[in-house]
C-alpha cells in the first residue's frame, strides 16, 4: 500500500512537471529552422538597415538563419498584417517601427489591433530623425528655414517615406509648432524620397538618420537639426530642433514583435539574445554610427513604449488631419 502510494506520488509529480519541461525543451530547441524578420518598407530605408543589423547578430547567436523579408505597402500595415496572421512559433517576426504606433490613429479601419495582436519582444533602438534640406534651399538654420517657409506658404514640398511614418509626423509636428504651411509629398520608402530630395524635386524632409547620414556627410544634403532633445553622436555639430522650437521632440523607435500566440519562453529566448546584441560593443558602435541609441528592454517595458508612443502621435495625427496615401 505504501509502495503504491509512493509510485502514485512520483507519477503525479512527473505529470505536473511535464508542461514546464515541455516549455523549457521548446525554448532550448528554438529556432529549429529559418526565421523571417518582416520589414514593412522597401530595402534601403532605416527600418531595413536596422533589421539587417539585428538579423546578422541573431543568426550568429542562435545558430539558425534570420533573414529580412521586405513586404512594403500601406505604411507598413501589409507587413504587419502578415505577421499578425502568421503561426506563433517564433519563426516569423516583425521589425516594428514608429509607423506602427502612428497607424493606430491614422487608419480608421485596420484588420488588426497592433497593441492587442503583436506581442512585444524587445526594443532595439531609438534613432533621431534629421531635418534636412536640399543645398539649393537658402536656409542654413532652423530659424532661417521657418522664416523662409512663412515667406513662401504652400510652396515648399515636405517629403516623407509615406503617410504615417515617423518622418511624416515629425514634419507635421514641426508645422504644428511653428505655424508653417508646407505641402506633404509622400513616397514609397526613404530611398526614392532621398533621390528626389537630392535632385531638388522636393525641398525638406525629417528623415530617420541612418538612411540620410552618408548623404549629409557627402554634402548632398544639408542637415539643419536633429529631432531628439540631445545632439546625435553621429552629427555632433548639428543642433536640435528643440533649441529653436522649445518642446519639440520626435524619435523613431525600432523593436522586434511577434504574433500574439508566440509562447512566452520563445519570447524570452529572443529577448535575451537581442539584449546581448545591444550590449555587444561592435553592434552598439554600429548603431551609434547610424545615430542610434540602443535600448535594451524587457517585453513589458517595450509594451509600455507601445502605449505611450501611440498616445503621443494620436494627438499629432488628429491635429494635422493627416490621412493615408
Amino acid at each position: 500500500m505504501i509502495q503504491s502510494r509512493r509510485v502514485f506520488i512520483r507519477l503525479a509529480a512527473a505529470a505536473a512537471a511535464w508542461p514546464a519541461t515541455r516549455h523549457v525543451a521548446r525554448a532550448q530547441t528554438y529556432p529549429t529552422r529559418l526565421v523571417r524578420i518582416v520589414v514593412g518598407f522597401p530595402p534601403g530605408g532605416s527600418v531595413d538597415i536596422v533589421a539587417r543589423l539585428m538579423s546578422q547578430w541573431l543568426t550568429e547567436r542562435l545558430s539558425q538563419p534570420f533573414i529580412v523579408e521586405n513586404r512594403p505597402g500601406a505604411a507598413s500595415n501589409i507587413g504587419t498584417e502578415a505577421v499578425v496572421r502568421a503561426q506563433g512559433d517564433g519563426h516569423t517576426l516583425l521589425l516594428t517601427s514608429s509607423a506602427n504606433f502612428i497607424n493606430a490613429t491614422l487608419y480608421d479601419k485596420l484588420s488588426f489591433d497592433f497593441i492587442r495582436d503583436i506581442a512585444p519582444v524587445a526594443t532595439l533602438a531609438r534613432i533621431s530623425n534629421v531635418m534636412e534640406v536640399n543645398p539649393l534651399v537658402p536656409a542654413k538654420t532652423v530659424p532661417e528655414f521657418i522664416a523662409y517657409a512663412k515667406a513662401n506658404p504652400g510652396k515648399i514640398n515636405m517629403a516623407s517615406s509615406g503617410s504615417g511614418t515617423s518622418i511624416h509626423v515629425s514634419g507635421e509636428l514641426f508645422k504644428m509648432m511653428t505655424g508653417t504651411a508646407m505641402v506633404h509629398v509622400p513616397y514609397r520608402g526613404s530611398a526614392p524620397m532621398l533621390t528626389d530630395l537630392i535632385a531638388a524635386q522636393v525641398q525638406v524632409t525629417f528623415d530617420n538618420l541612418p538612411s540620410s547620414i552618408e548623404h549629409i556627410r557627402a554634402g548632398k544634403l544639408r542637415a539643419l537639426a536633429v529631432t531628439t532633445t540631445t545632439r546625435s553622436e553621429a552629427l555632433p555639430d548639428v543642433p536640435t530642433v528643440d533649441s529653436f522650437v522649445p518642446g519639440y521632440e520626435a524619435s523613431a523607435y525600432f523593436g522586434i514583435g511577434a504574433p500574439k500566440s508566440t509562447p512566452p519562453e520563445i519570447i524570452a529566448t529572443l529577448n535575451q539574445a537581442i539584449n546581448a546584441g545591444l550590449a555587444d560593443p561592435k553592434l552598439k558602435a554600429r548603431f551609434a554610427e547610424l545615430g542610434g541609441l540602443v535600448l535594451p528592454s524587457s517585453p513589458q517595458e517595450f509594451a509600455r513604449l507601445f502605449r505611450d508612443e501611440t498616445e503621443k502621435w494620436a494627438k499629432v495625427v488628429k491635429f494635422s488631419g493627416a490621412k493615408p496615401d
